[in-house]
């Protein structure tokens, strides 16, 4: 929509960058950004990563006048919105006033990046509170990263950034991967122990991929490592998850045991006693199912388990996956494994989740393919990927 008299636009999209091209081409290349925002679309919506985004702009003002804010494209992938032109005879304005002004606006979420008249000289100082952060932002944001968690990092950054950090973009987001990769948590893979048996757990809710990884960590240790591996399975609530993984056994050759009581799991270990590793396929459980979480603890107690790896889809809404972490907690999990990095269109929904929940990644899981499409989960080149610096592939 837009007003004839002054030509103010409102355009909307599912990217700011797309949503900035409408405004391009509807009002030319020198264009004042008034507002931009991410429209809120529901829980619904958003669950099926549907997201849009607003941008608010004008006419740039004719040539005589006080200020023009042009917009343009760059080679990189990165766009810089707003571009000052400080060729005209401008009147001064306290700096102090309008970084207060401009920091105000952008912890608001207004993102509003019209800039007054301003002095040549406080062009560096209006660019350290700007240009580099809100481009910083907007990568965020195409990240698939919310709103408010993008805003949230980047008022962090501003606190602790210098203010030659604020004034680089390269080392603003350079910043930024270094402080997510502070908060991540790691454990590497499997511990393994010369002469002593690990026994090692999958758990989390139903259709994650805990048969198919199963599959994948067996083929690793056997066929790459060299190790004795034993294979217990609990899902005996699918047929189809039993067969399969007693396929994977037969081609991998290794000894595999259906259990469906407590009983049968501790005979299972016990015949499993000279393997080096035996690892344990659970069913799918709710994770607001308190009773089935308490019946797989019992489970796994009997098992003696050492290790228990919550199995989480990346393709989950970071609500779901933070409330699975928390309840899943009953059953005594050790690490998190990701799975499914290949099915999301974006990963930022992780960041949250990497910032806020204390239990270390252990692995990754990127596609079906066994036994190559899981790897040991990395800080750096995880945090790229989770900003979609870098694409999965470059996991593997």
């Amino acid at each position: 929509m837009s007003n004839q008299q002054s030509r103010v636009m409102t355009c909307r999209a599912r990217s700011l960058q797309e949503a900035l091209d409408m405004v391009r081409t509807e009002l030319g290349p020198e264009t004042t950004v008034l507002n931009t925002r991410e429209v809120p679309t529901g829980w619904w919506a958003r669950l099926a990563g549907s997201r849009h985004f607003e941008i608010e702009a004008r006419r740039a003002l004719p040539s005589n006048s006080s200020v023009a804010v042009k917009l343009r494209r760059r080679p990189s992938p990165l766009s810089q919105l707003a571009e000052l032109d400080t060729s005209q005879a401008i009147p001064r304005v306290d700096a102090e006033d309008h970084r207060r002004r401009l920091i105000g606006s952008l912890d608001r979420g207004d993102l509003d990046i019209s800039l007054p008249n301003l002095d040549p000289s406080l062009k560096q100082t209006a660019s350290h509170t700007t240009g580099p952060v809100f481009d910083l932002l907007t990568e965020l944001l195409d990240a698939d990263v919310s709103e408010s968690v993008a805003r949230e990092l980047v008022t962090e950054l501003r606190n602790v950034a210098s203010p030659a950090d604020l004034a680089n973009f390269n080392r603003l987001r350079a910043l930024l991967e270094h402080r997510l990769q502070s908060q991540l948590v790691t454990s590497g893979s499997i511990r393994l122990t010369p002469g002593k048996r690990r026994v090692v757990a999958l758990v989390g809710p139903t259709g994650v991929g805990k048969t198919t990884t199963i599959a994948k960590l067996a083929a690793n240790l056997r066929l790459k490592d060299k190790l004795r591996v034993g294979l217990i399975t609990v899902d005996t609530y699918r047929v189809a998850a039993v067969d399969q993984l007693r396929t994977y056994a037969e081609i991998i050759d290794l000894p595999m045991k259906v259990v469906a009581s407590p009983q049968e799991m501790r005979d299972a270990v016990v015949q499993l006693a000279d393997q080096d590793i035996v690892l344990i396929d659970t069913a799918g459980r709710s994770p607001r199912d308190e009773i089935q979480l308490q019946e797989l603890r019992a489970m796994l107690q009997e098992a003696d388990v050492d290790e228990v790896h919550l199995v989480l889809s990346a393709v989950s809404a970071t609500s779901h996956l933070t409330r699975t972490v928390h309840s899943f907690e009953a059953v005594g999990t050790t690490s998190l494994l990701l799975t499914k990095l290949d099915e999301a269109d974006g990963l930022g929904n992780l960041v949250p989740l990497v910032r806020s929940v204390k239990l270390p990644l252990s692995y990754l899981g990127c596609g079906q393919s066994v036994p190559d499409d899981i790897v040991v989960a990395e800080k750096q080149k995880l945090v790229r990927v989770l900003l979609s610096r870098e694409t999965y592939q470059t996991l593997l």
